[in-house]
């Protein structure tokens, strides 16, 4: 649990329960492929690579997965930051996880999703060291995905590490 004294008070009453509703719609034809619709934007597909039985047409659900997590960083970083007046100019997110593949086939006792996450979080910001660690805190007992992660009981290894924001501009010119 992360300390009182680093915690940001709520942006939200925090007595008053407040829902957010989310909706996906999806179609699969008798394969690994799934086309998945939420609001108005274009599909998300997902699929299985080919080792797997797949048609390697798109990331596996388990990738996707991956993806929300470092989305709903992305996310929860931007707003932290908002609420604490914190000035960054760039994340980057590597990600990387581990399963093993019994579990999703059917053998008994192997969990059928990941067994750990690992997961590296650069800040391109000139803060002081102390106000990155309170955005750091904010962000990991925030992050909706981050915490069913966790709650899942996946060993979830988080890095974080700060660069100069001017360093920012020569990583996009990189891209």
């Amino acid at each position: 649990m992360v300390e009182e004294s680093f915690l940001l008070p709520p942006s939200v009453d925090p007595e008053k329960r407040k829902l957010g509703i989310r909706n996906v719609r999806a179609v699969n034809h008798a394969g690994t492929r799934t086309e998945c619709h939420v609001r108005d934007f274009a599909p998300v597909v997902t699929d299985e690579p080919d080792t797997m039985g797949g048609t390697n047409t798109a990331p596996s659900p388990l990738e996707t997965a991956l993806v929300a997590l470092v989305g709903c960083d992305g996310v929860i970083i931007n707003g932290v930051a908002g609420a604490m007046g914190f000035a960054y100019s760039r994340v980057e997110f590597a990600c990387s996880s581990q399963i093993d593949v019994r579990g999703p086939k059917g053998v008994p006792g192997v969990r059928p999703y990941f067994e750990s996450v690992e997961l590296e979080i650069t800040v391109f910001t000139d803060e002081p060291p102390a106000r990155f660690e309170k955005l750091q805190k904010n962000v990991e007992f925030r992050c909706p995905v981050m915490n069913l992660f966790r709650a899942a009981g996946v060993a979830l290894d988080v890095h974080w590490a700060s660069r100069p924001a001017a360093d920012a501009a020569s990583r996009e010119a990189g891209r």
